[in-house]
């Protein structure tokens, strides 16, 4: 038999997504211009899996269907636009002196891959609608920095979860605890977002120990009537004689959905609830419909007959426990490649049929065929040309596709409001000096610093970019109208040379 998912029903025509960009395209680049020419607030729901920094490279088999994709999982300083850092200095101060924090404090490394995701996430946060929801896969190497920055841009009130997703079980390390699990942190771009909770069934186990009864109707159990709390309205009031008020509790009758629903859609009691004004009116009905027990004597407290059928199953936790790496008829040997299962459970959760996915280091696109099976609207980005060909035999090979409509870009679209990133000599002396002076080595803010002419046009310098550095004000007026030498002379004469002190 064929492992080739069903495709769900597809209009063939091509939606237009965030904007100005097609549904299903592919684009190859470096993301960063990309995402900087995708129109603002147009994707409803993110997910990336960027590189973990292990410090290590990765590449898939030859021989495998992935062949020829591969990619650096090691950063420094010169992997990055460094004017990238006089950038943020500018434009999100916070984040930069806390990735220099970090830094400071672990080194180069991790300083060079924060540089390389901070923009990027910040972009991303631009291209989220206001309902919109990120999820970044990470791993325990940099997710408690990650989450940092995260706080950073997206605010520490619109984290939603650390997800934990148990990626193996059978790892052992002599050394210490067996390393077997990945993190997933999610993001919103405000307090209002989609979200549609997903539930896992239950065990037959589960299932007869706690719904021991059966009828026409299936299995069910007893629940209470009551709810915690008391209340001054109807439903703390008495009915047939019981109050809850005194016992610190209310009544509590299936309004919403769960029993409610399912009273309604079996018809077991005729207009309900609407047509039962007031808590009391309710009981009467449940009791009535034969929906309350009283136990075996009839003197019981009232409990109510609670359906199988009526539950959705176990709500899914921040836990994923339940998920296996990719299986065989999915692995196309990338060496990163998530399964299925765990891309579905993210998109269902955080968008609807129709919205837009985007995920801007697909990879082997996973994320992408995921989101088509669920009928999303998807754009994925990666650095590697091999991501459109792995895609398109994704495609063919697990959804039966021959040809399907899937668009290659290289290009870097245009926003439709026209905005660029525009980088300025002063941004990217910043970033090449990581924020020191030139002359005292002192770190400052970018706003203390100034341009300044290395050879003073009066003494011939040019007057272009070539010849600009950046002082601090101290340093500027020493230096004056004279050359460097006169500086760093009356600095290390009043020993004022620092090594990268900080100063505000």
């Amino acid at each position: 038999m064929s492992n080739r998912r069903r495709l769900p029903q597809h209009s063939t025509a091509q939606h237009s997504t965030a904007q100005h960009i097609i549904s299903n395209t592919i684009f190859t680049g470096d993301n960063l211009p990309i995402l900087r020419g995708m129109d603002s607030t147009s994707v409803d729901l993110i997910y990336l899996d960027p590189p973990f920094n292990k410090k290590t490279m990765w590449s898939a088999p030859i021989g495998s269907e992935a062949a020829g994709a591969a990619f650096k999982d090691t950063w420094t300083l010169n992997d990055i636009d460094i004017a990238e850092l006089g950038i943020m200095a500018e434009k999100n101060p916070a984040l930069a002196d806390l990735i220099d924090a970090i830094g400071r404090v672990n080194g180069n490394a991790d300083k060079s891959y924060l540089l390389m995701m901070a923009p990027r996430l910040v972009e991303m946060h631009r291209v989220l609608k206001s309902n919109g929801s990120i999820y970044l896969h990470c791993d325990p190497t940099m997710s408690h920095s990650l989450k940092l920055v995260m706080d950073a841009i997206f605010g520490g009130n619109r984290y939603r979860n650390e997800i934990i997703w148990e990626r193996t079980s059978g790892r052992s390390d002599a050394k210490g605890f067996g390393k077997v699990h990945d993190t997933i942190l999610y993001y919103t771009k405000s307090s209002t977002r989609i979200f549609n909770k997903q539930y896992l069934p239950y065990t037959l186990e589960y299932i007869e120990k706690h719904y021991k009864y059966k009828d026409s109707l299936g299995r069910f159990t007893y629940a209470g009537l009551t709810a915690p709390g008391t209340r001054d309205g109807e439903s703390g009031e008495p009915w047939r004689g019981i109050e809850p008020t005194p016992k610190g509790r209310h009544w509590a009758t299936p309004t919403v959905s769960g029993m409610n629903d399912f009273i309604r859609e079996k018809n077991l009691i005729p207009g309900w609830p609407d047509a039962y004004r007031s808590v009391q009116d309710r009981l009467d009905a449940l009791d009535k419909y034969g929906l309350i027990y009283w136990g075996k004597d009839g003197n019981s407290q009232p409990s109510l007959k609670c359906y199988l059928a009526a539950r959705k199953g176990i709500a899914i936790n921040d836990v994923f426990v339940d998920i296996n790496p990719a299986d065989i008829s999915e692995r196309t040997k990338y060496p990163t490649q998530k399964p299925m299962k765990l891309l579905h459970r993210i998109i269902k959760s955080s968008s609807n049929e129709g919205d837009v996915v985007l995920d801007p280091f697909c990879g082997c696109a996973t994320a992408c065929v995921a989101a088509h099976e669920l009928n999303r609207n998807w754009i994925g980005i990666d650095l590697s040309k091999e991501a459109f060909r792995l895609v398109k035999r994704r495609f063919r090979n697990e959804l039966g596709l021959w040809n399907p409509v899937i668009i290659h870009r290289t290009d870097i679209p245009i926003r439709s409001d026209g905005i660029k990133i525009s980088k300025n000599i002063k941004q990217t002396r910043y970033g090449e000096q990581q924020g020191n002076c030139k002359g005292c080595n002192h770190h400052f803010p970018y706003h203390g610093l100034t341009k300044d002419h290395i050879v003073p046009v009066s003494k011939g310098g040019p007057n272009d970019d070539s010849n600009i550095q950046l002082l601090c004000n101290s340093c500027n007026s020493v230096k004056g109208g004279r050359d460097m030498a006169f500086l760093i002379s009356q600095l290390r004469k009043n020993g004022t040379i620092g090594q990268n002190t900080r100063r505000s």
